[in-house]
């Protein structure tokens, strides 16, 4: 299923790009730098590890000439002052494609760096592609479209967080062992590793999309278990009084695929204490700060929590039909890295006890296996071992050891 709408006449505008695009690349001269390509987030938001990652070379890689691509429907690059921003789906896209020494990118070639490429794909030998990912691998099997397999095929790295995740790309995915590289997840050059906070008073509650959801009227939604058990949670007595009586601010980040039904939860009786936020409204990687604990399903959002020894409560109710239809690669009985509830009040026990003083993960010591570094060094691995060290004489002054600081 595709994840962006196709008019019905894009896919011979494509066409026509990528035949004047490969035209002139080839006769357009060199350039004194190697060109890259970041992309990530579909290019609707400046997230995840993909805007870390183009944020460290952009600081520290001047040998690099940088560029990152967005949707064109979105107003952050201007809002954020992101240099060397490209439209994906410009005739530019195609040009610098075929140019580009280096594309690195976070969901998949086709969303975030090229639209429409992948019958095209081999026409481009010259770049190294790399997949960095937008979360460490876990929760959910992967799932190959017939459009993914060229372009995986063509990508020439994998970066992996840990030996962990190493091992399920490789004998989970199939990948070649050559193409699998461990240099740590980028993001978390922004997090500081075992950084609990005094006590627990935010909580950041995000609930991730079911595949199988796709599809239903906004009645058959509301009659799902997911939607039913998430309301039914927010709205448990126990759970209300606990964040009334304790001074707690709880916000819930809505997951894209919910937009259509952001009204919904917007319009629950309830309390000031609880906010609902569309994902445009606010910064993952924010939030993953500013947070003190995480309460959620299955997200990915959840390693970042492990990295910095904060609390997670994971409310698996439905674990049994998650592993039927989409599978996972954690035991979700012995593999977790956070208390594990089924049912809302389950939840509103482990909250008192989170809440009234255990502002720590007791699975802490689980996190030297999934995680492969807690130097905030990713970034500089990343593009040390795929382009290679910055040259001494395009070397900064002073470069920062903790590459990319949380703002």
């Amino acid at each position: 299923m595709g994840l962006k709408k196709i008019r019905w006449y894009d896919p011979a505008l494509v066409a026509v790009k990528v035949a004047a695009a490969r035209i002139l690349a080839r006769i357009l001269p060199s350039g004194d730098k190697p060109i890259v390509l970041v992309g990530g987030n579909l290019g609707e938001k400046y997230e995840d590890n993909a805007s870390v990652f183009h944020t460290y070379l952009t600081r520290e890689r001047p040998d690099l000439k940088t560029y990152w691509l967005y949707d064109r429907s979105s107003n952050y690059v201007k809002r954020e002052g992101i240099r060397n921003a490209v439209p994906l789906g410009s005739f530019r896209n195609y040009v610098l494609f075929f140019r580009a020494d280096y594309t690195f990118h976070g969901h998949s070639i086709l969303y975030d760096l090229a639209p429409g490429i992948d019958p095209y794909i081999h026409h481009n030998k010259k770049t190294i592609m790399t997949h960095i990912s937008h979360g460490i691998e876990g929760f959910k099997k992967i799932l190959i479209q017939p459009e993914d397999v060229p372009l995986l095929r063509r990508t020439d790295y994998f970066n992996c967080a840990s030996d962990y995740e190493r091992d399920i790309k490789l004998n989970g995915w199939g990948f070649p062992p050559e193409k699998l590289i461990i240099t740590g997840m980028a993001r978390f050059d922004r997090l500081e590793p075992d950084s609990p906070a005094p006590e627990v008073r935010n909580i950041l509650v995000m609930m991730t999309w079911r595949e199988w959801l796709f599809g239903l009227t906004d009645e058959q939604f509301m009659e799902s278990e997911y939607f039913r058990r998430t309301v039914g949670m927010l709205e448990d007595p126990g759970i209300r009084r606990l964040i009334r009586e304790r001074g707690l601010h709880v916000k819930v980040a809505l997951h894209p695929f919910m937009k259509r039904f952001e009204s919904v939860f917007r319009n629950l009786p309830g309390s000031s204490r609880i906010r609902f936020v569309s994902f445009d409204e606010i910064s993952v990687k924010e939030e993953v700060i500013r947070a003190d604990m995480l309460l959620t399903d299955y997200t990915s959002v959840s390693w970042d929590f492990l990295y910095q020894n904060k609390p997670i409560i994971f409310y698996m109710f439905d674990q049994e039909e998650l592993e039927e239809k989409r599978g996972t690669y954690l035991d979700l009985d012995g593999d977790l890295y956070g208390y594990k509830a089924r049912t809302a009040e389950e939840v509103t026990n482990l909250l008192d006890r989170i809440t009234a003083g255990a502002n720590t993960n007791p699975f802490y010591e689980k996190a030297p296996h999934y995680f492969g570094y807690f130097d905030r060094e990713n970034c500089r691995r990343l593009a040390d071992k795929v382009i290679g060290p910055v040259p001494s004489e395009d070397r900064p002054p002073m470069m920062a050891r903790k590459t990319v600081p949380a703002e």
